[in-house]
C-alpha cells in the first residue's frame, strides 16, 4: 500500500485504513478472477490517498468547473432535542414532508420539545427518516447492535440451484457480466460503478417518479447505462424479468422486503443469477426493515457521538465502504458459481460496516491538506465538463476504468448490449 500513511483524514476514526482496505479486498478479487480468464494480472497495489479521496468523490465532482449543487437539502442537519440529538435526512421531498407533519413549520422548536428517540420513531412512523443519536456502548447492547454484529461482513450465501458458468477468457475481470442496478444515493451505486471499472455491462434502472439526488446521480454514473421502468406497472417488471435472465447480477438498495413484494426476491431469482442486497440497519434483527442512510446510521450507531454534539466521518465512509464490500461480494460470487454453480444472494449493510469501521481501533488523525489533483480525471458528459476521482486500485493487467461518461437518468433503452 502506498500513499502518505494513514492519519490522513480528521477523527479518531481509521478511516484511511478503511478505504484503502476495501479498494484492495475488490482489487485482489479483480485480480485473481483476471487471472483464471486466462490474463496475468501484475501485482496489485493501493495508494491510500487516492482510495481515500474516492470515499469523497462526490466532494471532488465540478460540472463545467463548478460544483453541480448541494448534497444537502436544507432541512437536513442535526437538531438539539430534549434530551439529545436527533438527525432528520430530509434530501426527498417526501421524507421532507413527513418530518414537517410531525415537527410543524418551526423543525428546530419541534425537536427541542420532545425526547430525541421520541423525534425519531415519530419522523419514522410519518414516513420519513431520522436517527437519534446514541453512545456507541448503547448500540451495541441494543437489540439491533446485537444482530448486526452477528452478521458477516459481507455474506455470500448459495440459496438455490444453478449450473457452473465458467467465464471465457478476457482481458478485463467482469467482460461480459451483465449487472442491473437498482439503487440510488451512495453506496449501491458505488457497487455499480466500482463493476463498471472492472469492465461490467452495468445497466441502471430507475424510474421518472422517484426522487433523485443530481449530483450523487451524475457522480455515481460512470461506466453505466441507465434506464426507467415503473416498476409498479406488470409490464415493466415484465421487462426487468427478461433482463434478469439474460443477466448475471441485480444489485438492489430497497428496504428488506420491499422490492421482494415486486417479484424479485430471493426466491424468484432464475438459476444462476446473483442478487446483491444493501441495507441500512442490517438483514435482520427488530430493525431490519428501518429506513436509513449514512448519516443516520452514524448517529444510530454511535459513530457520530462526539463530546457536545454529533461529529460525523470525514467522509461519507459507510455508504462507499458497503458499496465497495458488494462490490467485492459480486466478484467472490461469480468466481463460486463459475466452478461449483448455484444462485446466490450477497448481502450488505451501513450498521455492519460501522460496526466493523468501530472495530478497527482509534488514532489522532488531522487532514492531510495535500493536493488531489494526481487522482483526479476530466471528462465530457451529456451535463458538461466533468471533474471527477479516476478509479483507485492498480491492477497492471487490466486497469481499472471507465468506458463511458455518466448519462442522463432514462437515457438508454432497457435491454443488454
Amino acid at each position: 500500500m502506498t500513499g502518505a500513511g494513514e492519519r490522513v483524514v480528521a477523527g479518531p476514526f481509521r478511516v484511511a485504513h478503511a478505504a484503502a482496505w476495501c479498494v484492495r479486498r475488490v482489487t485482489g478479487a479483480a485480480a485473481e478472477l483476471l487471472r483464471e480468464r486466462g490474463t496475468d494480472p501484475g501485482p496489485v497495489s493501493v495508494d491510500l490517498l487516492h482510495a481515500v479521496e474516492s470515499f469523497r468523490s462526490e466532494r471532488h465532482l465540478l460540472v463545467d468547473g463548478a460544483s453541480p449543487g448541494p448534497v444537502w437539502a436544507p432541512l437536513s442537519g442535526d437538531y438539539g432535542a430534549a434530551d439529545g440529538w436527533v438527525r432528520l435526512h430530509c434530501n426527498h421531498p417526501h421524507h421532507e414532508a413527513a418530518a414537517r407533519s410531525v415537527l410543524g413549520d418551526d423543525v428546530a422548536a419541534g425537536v427541542l420539545r420532545r425526547p430525541a428517540e421520541q423525534v425519531a420513531d415519530l419522523v419514522l412512523a410519518a414516513g420519513g427518516a431520522a436517527a437519534a443519536l446514541r453512545p456507541a456502548a448503547r448500540w451495541r447492547g441494543h437489540p439491533q447492535g446485537v444482530a448486526v454484529a452477528a452478521e458477516p461482513l459481507v455474506a455470500v450465501d448459495r440459496v438455490g440451484d444453478g449450473s457452473a458458468r465458467p467465464l471465457p477468457r478476457a482481458d478485463r475481470p467482469l467482460a461480459g457480466v451483465r449487472v442491473l442496478d437498482l439503487t440510488h444515493v451512495i453506496a449501491g451505486p458505488v457497487c455499480g460503478r466500482t463493476l463498471a471499472a472492472h469492465g461490467a455491462d452495468v445497466l441502471h434502472v430507475g424510474a421518472a417518479h422517484l426522487p433523485t439526488a443530481h449530483p450523487l446521480a451524475v457522480d455515481t454514473g460512470f461506466g453505466k447505462r441507465t434506464t426507467h421502468l415503473d416498476l409498479r406497472a406488470e409490464e415493466n417488471r415484465a421487462v426487468l424479468r427478461a433482463l434478469l435472465a439474460d443477466g448475471d447480477v441485480l444489485v438492489q438498495s430497497f428496504r428488506p422486503d420491499s422490492l421482494a413484494a415486486k417479484g424479485f426476491g430471493e426466491r424468484d431469482l432464475p438459476p444462476g443469477a446473483i442478487l446483491v442486497s444493501l441495507s441500512a440497519y442490517g438483514h435482520s434483527g427488530p430493525w431490519r426493515t428501518r429506513r436509513g442512510f449514512d448519516s443516520l446510521v452514524q448517529l444510530a450507531t454511535g459513530i457520530a457521538a462526539g463530546a457536545d454534539e454529533p461529529v460525523p466521518l470525514p467522509a461519507q465512509a459507510l455508504d462507499h465502504g458497503t458499496g465497495w464490500l458488494a462490490a467485492f461480494g459480486v466478484i467472490t460470487a461469480l468466481r463460486r458459481r463459475a466452478v461449483e454453480g448455484g444462485t446466490w444472494h450477497v448481502r450488505v449493510s451501513l450498521a455492519r460496516t460501522a460496526h466493523w469501521l468501530d472495530g478497527l481501533g482509534r488514532i489522532d488523525s488531522t487532514e492531510h491538506g495535500g493536493p488531489v489533483d494526481a487522482y483526479l480525471s476530466e471528462v465530457d458528459s451529456a451535463f458538461g465538463r466533468l471533474r471527477h476521482v479516476r478509479v483507485p486500485g492498480g491492477l497492471p493487467g487490466s486497469p481499472p476504468r471507465w468506458d463511458s461518461a455518466p448519462r442522463t437518468p432514462g437515457a438508454d433503452p432497457a435491454q443488454w448490449w
